[in-house]
C-alpha cells in the first residue's frame, strides 16, 4: 500500500472516530470537570503509547530541543484545543460544537497560504474551503431554533479551532526526530499533565464525582478518540499538507448529526441533507485540488 493510500485511510478513520467524540465528550462533562476529564483522557492514552513504545523499543526523540517542541504541540493542540472544547461543551451542544470546529480548515489555509506562505491552493480548493464552510453553515441555521447557542461556549469553541489550526501547521514546521508513536506520546502527556495542572489550579479535584456514563465515555475517547484517532491525524499531517488533513472538520458534522438521529432521535429535514451535500462536496474539491509548496 502506498503511503498516500495510507494517508487516506488514516484521514478517513479520524472522519469517522473525531466526529463521535463530541458526543461522548458532551456525555463525560455532565458530570465530570471539563479539564480533569481531558487530562485522564490524555494521560491514560499518552502512557499506553509510552509503554507501548518502550515494548517496541521505538525511538525517542535524541534531543532536548526536539522533546520540546513535541511537548509544544501537545500543549497547543490537546491542552488549548480539546481541553476548551472540553470546557465549551459544558454548555453547548455537541453538534453545534461540530460544527464550529469546521473553522479549523480555515485557520490552517490561512495560516499557510497568506502568513506563512508556505502553500498554495488552486482555485478549485480556495472554492472548496469556502463551500464547505457554507454547507456548515447552512447545517448550523437549520438547526439553532432547538439548540441552545451559548455565546461564551461558542467563543471558546473558536479559540480551542485556532489553538487547534496553530498546533498543526506547527508540527510541520519541526525537525522529525524518534518515531512517530513516540512523539504522539509525547505530545499527549504534556497535554494532559498541562491540563491537570490547570483542573488543580481551578479546584476542580473538589468536584470529582464521575458517573458510569462519564466513565465509559472516557474509556471511548481513550481509544477511539486518542489512541487511534489522534495518532491518524498526525500521520496523515507527515504526508498531506494541513490545510487538506484539516477538511476532516467539514465530516465531523456528519457523522455528530448521524449520532443525534440514532442516540437522541433528532428530527432531520431536507435543509440538514442539503448542508451535509454540500459540505461533502466542498471536501471533494479541496481533496482533490492541487496544493503545492512555493
Amino acid at each position: 500500500m502506498t503511503e498516500n493510500k495510507k494517508a487516506l485511510l488514516a484521514y478517513l478513520a479520524v472522519c469517522l472516530f473525531w466526529g463521535s467524540t463530541y458526543l461522548a465528550i458532551r456525555i463525560g462533562v455532565r458530570d465530570f470537570p471539563a479539564s480533569l476529564f481531558a487530562s485522564f483522557r490524555f494521560i491514560i492514552a499518552g502512557s499506553i503509547l509510552m509503554f507501548y513504545v518502550k515494548w517496541k523499543g521505538y525511538d525517542l526523540p535524541k534531543s532536548k530541543q526536539a522533546v520540546k517542541q513535541q511537548a509544544i504541540i501537545g500543549l497547543m493542540m490537546l491542552l488549548g484545543g480539546t481541553g476548551l472544547v472540553c470546557h465549551a461543551e459544558k454548555t453547548l451542544h455537541s453538534s453545534i460544537a461540530s460544527l464550529i470546529v469546521s473553522s479549523v480548515p480555515l485557520f490552517i489555509a490561512f495560516l499557510e497560504i497568506i502568513v506563512l506562505k508556505q502553500q498554495k491552493m488552486s482555485v478549485k480548493g480556495v472554492l472548496g474551503l469556502f463551500i464547505g464552510f457554507g454547507g456548515v453553515s447552512i447545517l448550523a441555521l437549520s438547526g439553532s431554533g432547538k439548540i441552545d447557542l451559548d455565546m461564551t461556549g461558542m467563543l471558546l469553541m473558536l479559540g480551542a479551532s485556532l489553538s487547534w489550526s496553530v498546533g498543526s501547521v506547527y508540527s510541520k514546521q519541526v525537525e522529525k526526530q524518534g518515531h512517530i508513536i513516540s512523539n504522539i506520546a509525547i505530545q499527549m502527556l504534556s497535554g494532559g499533565l498541562g491540563l491537570l495542572i490547570l483542573g488543580a489550579l481551578t479546584g476542580e479535584f473538589n468536584g470529582l464525582s464521575p458517573s458510569m456514563d462519564s466513565v465509559f465515555a472516557l474509556m471511548y475517547l481513550v481509544v477511539f478518540g486518542s489512541i487511534i484517532g489522534y495518532s491518524c491525524y498526525i500521520y496523515a499531517l507527515q504526508v498531506w499538507p494541513a490545510a487538506r488533513v484539516g477538511t476532516y472538520a467539514y465530516v465531523n458534522p456528519v457523522v455528530a448529526l448521524i449520532l443525534g438521529v440514532i442516540i437522541l432521535n433528532e428530527p432531520v429535514n431536507l435543509t440538514i441533507v442539503a448542508s451535509l451535500v454540500i459540505i461533502l462536496s466542498g471536501v471533494v474539491l479541496v481533496q482533490s485540488s492541487k496544493i503545492e509548496k512555493q
